[in-house]
């Protein structure tokens, strides 16, 4: 099998044998643009060309060529929002990101307008500019043509995984799956179908949509000239977060699975009722299989955790390289009350406020940069216990936290993170968790694997962290993180249109 995960800084392709080993990887980094403060774009031709790259070295260190290739399994990055054209596939703007806020004036007004309820209702999210609908609603209003091509049908949206099945196939397939098309705030999640309610409130054209599937079908054969040498069935769409629920192992409900990548993203699988308790989180599709029966995650998505090291290495040059930060952490006995908020792309889970910015509180003259470093792990840690919180106050409490991402080899984080959690966290052996669990469906898909059961088999532990903070220090900590997140809400609603320029 061939996994390709497609994230935000990067793709990943792992090439997978029957047993669920991997025979080997390769990465290629997708650069990202910002060309306004609060915008997020990606070229789409740079992610395509990524893709390829990636498939190509990955082929290559395995030994192998495009034609041993059974089936392909695509994991994306979700939300992200494009536009391109039906005849040619030629892309109309570039690619809107996930953590892209241009529209939070949109949604702000909606809200106002009361449409929050409707949408959660019919959808399972919160009305936020994440979610893809307003910022295709924005391609279609600021790209010249683009709304009354759409309504011809000469344009197609999609979110990522929906591209690269066009590329992947020559414009053969415009299709999506469940996992992805529940992250647009446009599908009914209860039917799984797209909702014409929600499709005209958001001003987008029906015709513009791709066809909604399960995650684990087989949705066109790749074209060899095309990709890579390739010609197999893409047997699988999943969105990069139930990607990672599944390749995790957890199918049943109860389980929970955090992935530390550019944000950070707790799921608990929910079964197959849609949760009717959910408090703050979002509700959203889990993978299956073709004809199975739909099922749900409770979710609480974090945007900055990752992001939040690269831009201590890259925006401040606080380190070097982001496997610092564990020791320059460690080097201390506490944070010395040095707080960091990462609101960089406001903050979501549970407070959903795209207002929110960025703090840096409890400085001094003694403050160094291994209490930057700290405060940063620290945050993602305490961002964590925010969304666990949320999941305990819905009633749906977690005994056990198992993780994988780039932010698992730092030990100190995960025995922080326990620590501060209260309960056990269990790293996967593999940090690829997320293209293994494209590679499981795509496999489960074409008969490689007879079952779930046997999956679940194939997921090993690397380490198990177990909390040893007392529980009173814990909570004290816990608090005046709340402190600290409170003072960074709403700062960009109240600057009233003030730069901080003279």
């Amino acid at each position: 099998m061939l996994a390709v995960d497609q994230g935000t800084t990067g793709t990943t392709v792992l090439v997978v044998d029957p047993s669920g080993e991997v025979v080997a990887s390769a990465y290629a980094e997708v650069p990202q643009h910002f060309p306004r403060p609060g915008w997020v774009e990606h070229d789409p031709e740079e992610l395509w060309d990524s893709v390829v790259s990636a498939t190509a070295t990955a082929l290559g260190r395995a030994g192998v060529t495009g034609a041993d290739v059974a089936a392909v399994g695509i994991a994306n990055q979700r939300e992200t929002t494009l536009l391109w054209e039906r005849a040619t596939g030629r892309p109309v703007h570039r690619a809107i990101v996930w953590q892209d806020r241009r529209t939070a004036d949109r949604c702000a007004g909606m809200s106002a307008a009361g449409v929050d309820r409707l949408v959660a209702e019919r959808t399972g999210l919160v009305l936020d500019p994440y979610f893809s609908a307003t910022k295709l609603a924005w391609l279609l209003d600021h790209v010249e043509g683009a709304r009354s091509r759409s309504e011809l049908g000469e344009l197609c949206f999609g979110t990522v995984d929906s591209y690269l099945l066009w590329r992947a196939s020559g414009g053969a397939v415009h299709a999506t799956d469940r996992t992805n098309a529940s992250r647009t705030m446009l599908m009914d999640l209860a039917t799984g179908r797209w909702d014409e309610e929600l499709c005209r409130l958001f001003g987008v054209p029906t015709a513009v949509l791709p066809e909604i599937r399960a995650s684990g079908d087989v949705f066109a054969e790749s074209r060899p000239e095309l990709f890579t040498g390739i010609g197999a069935p893409v047997a699988a769409l999943v969105g990069d977060q139930q990607a990672s629920l599944f390749g995790q192992g957890c199918t049943t409900e109860g389980q929970t699975k955090t992935t530390f990548g550019t944000g950070s993203f707790v799921l608990r699988h929910a079964g197959a009722s849609v949760p009717t308790s959910r408090g703050p989180l979002v509700v959203t599709a889990a993978c299956v299989e073709a004809g199975a029966e739909a099922e749900y995650a409770l979710e609480g998505s974090i945007f900055s955790t990752g992001a939040t090291v690269q831009w201590l290495r890259d925006g401040l040059g606080i380190v070097q390289t982001a496997e610092e930060t564990e020791q320059l952490a460690a080097g201390l006995d506490g944070n010395d009350d040095v707080w960091l908020v990462p609101a960089l792309a406001g903050l979501g889970a549970p407070v959903w406020d795209p207002s929110a910015r960025g703090l840096l509180i409890g400085a001094t003259r003694g403050t160094t940069r291994a209490h930057l470093a700290r405060a940063a792990l620290e945050s993602i840690a305490y961002q964590t216990r925010d969304v666990l919180e949320a999941m305990a106050g819905s009633g749906a409490a977690v005994e056990e936290l198992r993780a994988d991402g780039g932010a698992t080899a730092n030990g100190w984080l995960m025995q922080f993170q326990a620590d501060v959690a209260g309960i056990p966290v269990d790293v996967a052996a593999r940090r690829e968790t997320t293209a293994l669990g494209a590679a499981y469906a795509a496999g489960l898909a074409v008969g490689v694997w007879s079952s779930r059961g046997e999956l679940a088999g194939l997921r090993k532990s690397a380490r198990r962290y177990e909390p040893k903070m007392p529980e009173r220090e814990r909570d004290a900590l816990y608090s005046r993180w709340l402190e600290a997140r409170a003072r960074s809400l709403s700062w960009a609603r109240t600057a009233g249109g003030r730069s901080g320029r003279r």
